[in-house]
């Protein structure tokens, strides 16, 4: 069994991984997804968010932009990263489960200038890696 996470807000692939309130963690096995459910951070964000997915058994984690002290932590835990990723989450599962989910391994969301309400997606943060299968 293979867990994947998603970075969620709406449905969609939140684009900003150090802020996320939501992940929506999806149980596979031989590429088809078991079950999926939508689970709160409980508070936790940036660096704490390596070890709340860790806890949890992720192997994969599907997400938008992020910055380089998250790449390392989630690396430490040993959690493969697939970054630039935008769209509904369901369907970037679907894409990583058929293979042709494409990532951006240098995505990056550094903290230039956020501004409240801002979304990393805005100023290109989320990249264009991630594209799905369909675009």
């Amino acid at each position: 069994m293979v867990k994947i996470a998603v970075t969620y807000e709406n449905g969609a692939v939140f684009q900003h991984f150090g802020r996320t309130e939501f992940f929506k963690i999806y149980e596979t096995e031989n590429g088809a997804v078991l079950r999926s459910e939508v689970i709160g951070t409980d508070g936790n964000g940036h660096g704490a968010l390596a070890g709340f997915l860790k806890s949890r058994g992720v192997d994969v984690l599907l997400c938008g932009g992020m910055g380089g002290g998250a790449k390392a932590a989630l690396a430490q835990a040993g959690i493969q990263v697939f970054g630039g990723v935008h769209g509904s989450t369901d369907q970037a599962v679907d894409d990583y489960l058929a293979g042709c989910l494409h990532s951006d391994p240098n995505v990056s969301c550094g903290h230039h200038g956020h501004g409240e309400g801002h979304a990393c997606g805005d100023h290109g943060c989320g990249g264009h890696g991630g594209e799905s299968c369909h675009s």
